[in-house]
């Protein structure tokens, strides 16, 4: 293992300038000023591709210096030209022999690039470390210890010890019942304390020992966390993995000034297979969000990881010489995009699902007081005698479902609050970090490059208010309806502005889907309330057939709507499609993020001639659907985005462009 710098005790002592090298005498049969034995001009490389074909972006670009290719033999340029590029390389006392390893090219009397591979060997001549140049990494200053740069976490590192503060407390619920139980078959007595005493003890020993067995640290390329308390067990997570850094801090970890960061691998197991560190101070878990992203792009673009922390400034003395790379620090660059305010989390209540709040916290309650109702006297001869009286009084059940009525919007936007306060969405270097949250604050930091698109989500009761809701499209994100939330729900012009700002601007007209389509919706929104109908109505059953027949009208009006959400367009860099009605998304992917297509068409569908196109995306849900298009509008969709893979197999003479008939902009 690297030895840490500033741990060493050793203290590097700075560069000698080179001393002037003796003037060569001209070789005969060589133009004057030829070098005899130098290296080639350094040419820059070309970027590298990144994995999803784009090009590294340009601080990627900067992390890559310059390279030196192998010393030119002597004799092999031709007699009386001078080849262009530097001068010729100088020989002093502190250099090595021309033809003898060494560094590829010098500024200052300091290395520049990698080392040069030794002409007919193999392997390179060692080169300086980072942690050998003066004042420790570059970016870090002295010692390592300042920046976001992971020379930080090197080493193994603990957890804040404020951490065993918490740990009882969490312990509390499972000890609770066996200490109680401990009291009571000891009769309140001194030894029955002394015992639950013990225990307590026990556990804060272990909570203890847990915390002193636990590190983790940031190697080269992999996080690696440890775990030693009875056998041990090392979880290693490589950088290029990590798909975003989750800091959470609950209000036990708020009040001490910790935080739990949890990294996100994309594994889709589950959180047993992501890294999880509990009991980070707030700014150092900060910090080492900001290392492990910039490091996993580092790692994924193959850009020196300790280059690649530093900062822009850095990076360029990485390539110039490491005096200019000595103390930069990194520069964040910050961009908030939207602040929700207070007043909008009264549109919580629309999204429907906080509705049922006053229900959930209902039923929690009674499932409770069955599982203490032993303890709590209560029986089942108790629970009926309840019930009855509350039946010969109605007025207090019609009180009780006004009131339960009453409490859904007022505790659906409570509980909304709760979870969205102070909702912030913003840019961080090469991220996008969404915080929300007013007992518990949650930080969600996606990597800018992973996100593919946006989601658009309205109800039917937010598409009266004008509002909807927004989500990033990722690839390899798990858990990414709560993780990929970018907005709450948030007025829609809003929502849609703010997508264009951060991910980019989608601005064409849905086209409209065929009158097939229309037929298809209200079909399948009328046909099994008018079934049930007309069989009540057969049987007898008047009251049963009446609300049928009810369902089976309002069907109308959602198969109506159902057929106005329907869409697609494309505009050259972006496809979006949009179906739905109670819940209507609209999805916005990037062109480059298509991997496929999947043409549906069930026996109804051909029946009708129209047909289903799925765009497989490697992110998201995977699939993004233009339900019910017409047979030629849909396969002319598909050659529309990716003309080179749908074209050969479209029959010579098919235009695939849609056709104009069925294209329309939606009112």
């Amino acid at each position: 293992m690297t030895e840490a710098p500033g741990q060493s005790g050793e203290r590097d002592l700075p560069a000698v300038p080179d001393a002037p090298a003796p003037q060569a005498e001209p070789v005969p049969g060589r133009a004057t000023g030829s070098p005899s034995d130098g290296p080639a001009p350094i040419a820059p490389d070309v970027p590298r591709g990144r994995p999803d074909g784009e090009v590294a972006d340009g601080p990627a670009r900067a992390g890559e210096a310059a390279r030196a290719t192998p010393d030119v033999p002597a004799g092999t340029e031709p007699a009386g030209t001078a080849p262009e590029g530097p001068a010729p390389r100088r020989e002093g006392p502190d250099r090595p022999a021309a033809g003898h390893g060494g560094p590829a090219a010098t500024r200052d009397g300091h290395p520049m690039g990698p080392p040069m591979p030794v002409p007919g060997g193999s392997g390179a001549a060692p080169g300086p470390r980072p942690d050998q140049v003066p004042g420790g990494w570059p970016g870090l200053g002295p010692g390592g210890v300042h920046g976001g740069g992971g020379a930080l976490w090197a080493a193994p590192s603990r957890l804040s010890p404020l951490v065993l503060l918490i740990d009882p407390v969490r312990m509390l619920p499972s000890l609770f019942f066996p200490l109680v139980g401990v009291l009571f078959v000891g009769g309140f007595s001194p030894s029955s304390f002394l015992w639950a005493a013990f225990g307590v003890v026990g556990s804060v020993g272990y909570a203890a020992l847990r915390w002193a067995t636990f590190t983790f640290r940031i190697a080269t390329d992999h996080l690696e966390i440890s775990r030693s308390l009875i056998s041990r067990s090392v979880r290693t997570i490589p950088l290029d993995r990590v798909r975003g850094v989750d800091v959470t801090t609950p209000p036990l970890h708020r009040l001490l000034g910790l935080a739990v960061v949890r990294i996100d691998t994309g594994a889709g197991g589950g959180e047993k297979q992501e890294g999880e560190l509990d009991g980070l101070p707030r700014t150092e878990a900060e910090r080492l969000r900001e290392a492990l992203l910039r490091r996993s792009r580092a790692v994924r673009h193959d850009v020196d990881p300790a280059a690649a922390e530093a900062g822009p400034l850095a990076r360029e003395g990485a390539a110039d010489g490491a005096e200019r790379a000595v103390h930069t620090h990194p520069q964040r660059h910050e961009h908030v995009y939207a602040r929700v305010p207070w007043r909008w989390l009264l549109y919580g209540p629309l999204s429907g699902a906080f509705l049922f709040t006053p229900f959930v916290l209902l039923g929690g309650a009674v499932g409770l007081a069955f599982q203490l109702g032993s303890e709590l006297g209560l029986s089942e001869r108790v629970a009926i005698g309840l019930g009855e009286w509350l039946w010969e009084r109605p007025i207090l059940l019609v009180l009780a479902a006004v009131a339960l009525v009453l409490a859904m919007p007022l505790l659906g936007a409570v509980m909304y609050a709760l979870f969205n306060w102070n909702f912030t969405l913003r840019r961080s270097d090469a991220s996008l970090v969404a915080e929300r949250g007013l007992v518990t604050r949650r930080s969600v930091a996606l990597e800018h490059e992973r996100v593919r698109g946006y989601e658009i989500a309205d109800g039917l009761f937010e598409r009266r208010a004008k509002v909807a809701r927004l989500w990033a499209i990722v690839t390899g994100l798990g858990d990414s309806r709560t993780r990929g939330q970018l907005l709450p729900v948030v007025p829609r012009d809003f929502a849609l502005r703010m997508a264009g700002e951060a991910i980019g601007p989608f601005e064409p007209e849905l086209r409209r889907h065929p009158f097939k389509a229309l037929q298809r919706r209200l079909f399948r929104a009328v046909a099994p309330g008018a079934a049930v109908a007309l069989a009540a109505f057969l049987l007898g059953w008047g009251v049963v057939g009446t609300v049928a027949l009810v369902i089976a009208l309002l069907g109308v009006l959602l198969g109506l709507d159902r057929y106005r959400s329907l869409g697609h367009a494309f505009d050259g860099v972006r496809l979006s499609v949009r179906s739905g009605s109670l819940p209507r998304t609209q999805a916005v992917v990037e062109r480059r993020a298509v991997v496929g297509w999947t043409l549906r068409q069930t026996w109804f569908q051909r029946r009708s001639r129209v047909l289903t196109v799925i765009a497989g995306v490697g992110a998201g849900s995977g699939g993004y659907a233009a339900v019910d298009t017409g047979e030629e509008q849909g396969v002319g969709f598909a050659a529309e985005v990716t003309p080179e893979w749908i074209t050969p197999f479209l029959d010579r003479g098919a235009t695939p462009a849609s056709s104009p008939a069925l294209d329309g902009p939606l009112a």
